[in-house]
C-alpha cells in the first residue's frame, strides 16, 4: 500500500511501479536511513512533537529491523518504491501509530539527501584509508630502491637515468593530491539537509542543530531549496574518483609495459596474474589491465551525474533518482581497484639488474656530458651540438658514450679531460 495513496483514485500500474521503484539500487542506504530516522525521532521527542516513549519505540524497532536486514531476514518490495518507504512501512506494521508519526517534519527529499551525504562521508573515509595504505606501500618499496637505477622517459623514449625511488615518488605525489581532494570534498559533503522538508522547510519547531549533532554533521545546509536539490557533493566525489582512477591507470600502463618481455623490469606475482586458454607460455597482467579499463566507467559515472543535473529546475526532480547508480559505482570501482592495486604493488618482483642495464644504454648520460662542457665555460647551445655529434658518432661506432677514449672525446672538443668519465657515470648521475 502506498504511503502517498490518499490523493489517488486508482492503483498504480504494475509496470509503472517497476519503472518508478529504486529499491534495487538504494537498498544499500539502509544503515544511513535507519540512522537518520533514529536521530530524527529523537529530535521530534526533544521538541515535544512526539512522546519520548514513541521515540524509544521507534529506535528499538529500527535497531531490530537493522539487525534483520543484515541477517538477510527482510525482503524489500518494489511496491514500496525505495528504501525509505520500505523501512517506514515495516516499522509501522510493527509498532503502529508511532511509526506513522516518524515522517513528521521531513520529506523523502531531505531524507534521501541526508542518507546520501552520510553514505558518501563513509565512502570518503574508506578511500582515504586505502590511499594512505597505497602511499605507505609505495614509500616502503621506494625506500628499498633508492639506488636502483632505471631509465627515465619522455615521449616513451629513454631520456635520463633516474632511480626507481624517484619514479615511485612521482605517484606518491599524485595519490597524496588525491587524498587532499577527497578530504576537501568531505568538507562540502559534511552538511546536513534534514529539516529542509520537500523544499521550503517545515512549520514544526524542529531543532536541526540537535539532529546534525546526532548524525555527526559539522554544519547545516542553509538554503532549503538548495539542500534538497544539490548533488554537487556527489559530482565532486565522482570527479575525485575519476582523477584518482586516472592516476591508477597511468601507473598500470607503466606496469603493463614493464612486465612485458621487451622491458622485463618487473614480474607480477602469480597470484595476481592470469594465463591464456590457448597459449601455455602466457602470463598476463590482467589486474592492471582491468584497472586501466575500469577507469573509463568511472569517467562515465562522472559524466552521468553532470548530465542528470545540467537542466534541472529547482528544487527536487525525479531525475535525481538516477544519481545513485553512478555515485555508488564510482566509489565501488575506485575502492575495488585501490584494494587490488595495493596487493599487486606489494607482491611484484623488481628486476634491478634489468633496469640498470637498460639505464646504461640509450645515451642517457648525454645531458650530463653537455652539462660537463657548460661547466667548462662553453655556451649550452654549443655544448648541445657537440654532444649531439658525439651521440651520432657512437651510434655509427656501436658504442656507448662512456666507452669512448679520451682521445675520441678530444676530437670533438679540447675541453674534455679525464674527469668526463665521472661526470657521465650513470649510477652516480641518476636523478634521485
Amino acid at each position: 500500500m502506498k504511503l502517498w495513496k490518499g490523493r489517488f483514485s486508482k492503483e498504480a500500474n504494475s509496470s509503472a511501479d517497476a519503472f518508478n521503484a529504486s529499491i534495487e539500487v538504494d537498498q544499500r542506504l539502509y544503515k544511513q536511513d535507519i540512522k537518520g530516522s533514529i536521530a530524527h525521532s529523537a529530535m521530534l521527542a526533544k521538541q515535544g512533537i512526539m512522546t519520548k516513549e514513541e521515540a524509544e519505540s521507534i529506535r528499538l524497532s529500527l535497531l531490530e529491523i537493522l539487525a534483520e536486514i543484515e541477517a538477510g531476514q527482510i525482503e524489500f518490495t518494489i511496491e514500496r518504491e525505495d528504501i525509505h518507504m520500505n523501512i517506514e512501512s515495516i516499522l509501522t506494521e510493527r509498532i503502529g501509530i508511532a511509526g506513522k508519526k516518524l515522517h513528521t517534519a521531513r520529506s523523502r527529499n531531505d531524507q534521501v539527501a541526508t542518507d546520501l551525504r552520510l553514505y558518501q562521508k563513509d565512502e570518503i573515509e574508506k578511500v582515504l584509508d586505502l590511499l594512505t595504505r597505497l602511499c605507505c606501500t609505495l614509500t616502503e618499496l621506494a625506500s628499498v630502491h633508492k639506488e636502483t637505477v632505471m631509465p627515465g622517459y619522455t615521449h616513451l623514449q629513454r631520456a635520463q637515468p633516474v632511480t626507481l625511488a624517484l619514479h615511485l615518488s612521482a605517484y606518491i605525489q599524485m595519490f597524496t593530491r588525491d587524498k587532499e581532494r577527497f578530504s576537501d570534498c568531505l568538507k562540502r559533503t559534511d552538511s546536513m539537509p534534514l529539516g529542509s522538508g520537500a523544499l521550503a522547510g517545515t512549520t514544526y519547531p524542529i531543532d536541526r542543530a540537535f539532529t546534525a549533532e546526532q548524525l555527526g554533521f559539522s554544519k547545516i545546509c542553509e538554503n532549503t531549496m538548495d539542500a534538497v536539490s544539490d548533488r554537487d557533493f556527489a559530482i565532486e566525489f565522482a570527479s575525485c574518483c575519476a582523477i584518482s582512477m586516472m592516476h591508477l591507470s597511468r601507473f598500470c600502463e607503466e606496469l603493463i609495459l614493464w612486465s612485458s618481455t621487451e622491458f622485463a623490469f618487473i614480474e607480477m606475482d602469480d597470484a595476481y596474474s592470469t594465463g591464456s586458454s590457448i597459449m601455455p607460455q602466457k602470463k598476463n597482467p590482467d589486474m592492471t589491465e582491468l584497472i586501466r579499463g575500469k577507469t573509463g566507467r568511472v569517467y562515465g559515472d562522472l559524466f552521468t551525474l553532470l548530465t542528470i543535473m545540467k537542466g534541472l529546475p529547482l528544487a527536487y526532480n525525479k531525475d535525481m533518482q538516477e544519481d545513485k547508480p553512478a555515485l555508488f559505482d564510482a566509489g565501488d570501482t575506485l575502492t575495488d581497484c585501490l584494494s587490488i592495486f595495493i596487493e599487486v604493488i606489494a607482491t611484484m618482483e623488481v628486476k634491478k639488474d634489468r633496469m640498470e642495464r637498460a639505464a646504461a644504454s640509450g645515451y642517457m648520460n648525454a645531458t650530463d656530458a653537455a652539462d660537463y662542457l657548460v661547466k667548462k665555460g662553453l655556451a649550452f647551445r654549443d655544448c648541445h651540438e657537440i654532444i649531439g655529434k658525439i651521440v651520432l658518432y657512437c651510434i655509427n661506432e656501436n658504442k656507448a658514450i662512456d666507452e669512448m677514449s679520451l682521445a675520441e672525446f678530444k676530437d670533438f672538443s679540447e675541453l674534455f679531460e679525464n674527469d668526463i668519465y665521472e661526470a657521465i657515470d650513470i649510477k652516480k648521475r641518476a636523478i634521485r
